[in-house]
């Protein structure tokens, strides 16, 4: 006996053009219940539509068939405005222009730097497991906080860190002195820093090193700071795990940080917008420290 199935080209679908166009349309509203689409909500919809009940697989197949495919929403605060971003964007690329013909000896990069809080209060994430298994994750909720201070090359993918417990203005100022010492920022060598309009960034007490150049994200807009593209990264290891103090988890985040300085490559992939702006001198080394 031999399976001829491949000699058939099948019945004909449930839905036609015109009806898997309506669904298309359909999906992009909300679901009768005002809830989420899902298969089981999709078969319920073809059920109506054709009149005869519908297996929730073939609401999973046609959900799959149109190209559909299952993403979390990243935030965006209600007072974000687009227009003031593309603004901002193209005054980047003009300031870069400006510091290059204002120091035309000197090396010029645009990085971009930001603060992570990261506790003891339990990081809950999607694990993969087998048929049936549902995965445990033992926690203890406590509200205590570490902070990640991290400094971003998109162009290179080159990263540094600092792991403090707060965030205020003497250690912004002390992380910006180490960070202009550590990559020897001044005459021959200016870098242009994104940051965020925090109280700590923007004080007339922040003290700014020669050759660094702050230059500030407009208000609700985190997705224009390359460095935020890190934090699911640093965030991995501390995820569905209870930690015994913030010591426990400083460990785990400062052996996080050191894998992280030696994949430039992936943090390029990651935090390079094609908006950011490329300057006409590299100066690549991977920080060790």
């Amino acid at each position: 006996m031999k399976d001829k199935r491949h000699q058939h080209s099948g019945g004909q679908p449930l839905l036609n053009e015109i009806q898997q166009a309506r669904l298309l349309q359909t999906l992009r509203t909300p679901a009768g219940d005002r809830g989420l689409w899902n298969s089981r909500k999709v078969a319920d919809w073809m059920s109506n539509l054709l009149e005869y009940p519908v297996s929730i697989q073939r609401g999973w197949d046609y959900l799959r068939s149109l190209e559909l495919r299952l993403k979390v929403p990243r935030p965006q605060h209600d007072l974000t405005d687009p227009k003031i971003q593309e603004v901002w964007k193209k005054k980047l690329s003009i300031r870069v222009q400006q510091i290059e013909q204002e120091y035309p000896e000197a090396t010029v990069e645009v990085w971009g730097m930001d603060e992570h809080r990261l506790g003891l209060k339990p990081l809950i994430r999607r694990v993969w497991v087998g048929p049936g298994e549902q995965p445990i994750a033992n926690v203890h909720c406590r509200y205590q906080w570490l902070w990640l201070y991290c400094f971003v090359h998109p162009q290179t993918g080159e990263t540094s860190f600092w792991i403090f417990p707060k965030v205020n203005i003497e250690l912004f100022n002390r992380v910006l002195a180490d960070f202009a010492r550590e990559f020897k920022i001044g005459k021959d060598k200016h870098i242009i820093l994104t940051v965020d309009q925090a109280g700590w960034h923007t004080s007339e007490q922040v003290e700014i090193p020669e050759g660094v150049h702050l230059e500030f994200i407009p208000c609700h807009s985190p997705e224009l700071q390359p460095a935020e593209r890190l934090w699911p990264i640093v965030n991995e290891p501390m995820a569905n795990r209870s930690f015994e103090d913030l010591d426990e988890l400083e460990e785990v985040l400062f052996q996080r940080c050191q894998v992280i300085l030696k994949q430039p490559s992936l943090i390029k992939g990651i935090t390079s917008f094609h908006w950011w702006p490329k300057t006409r001198t590299l100066s690549f080394r991977c920080n060790r420290n």
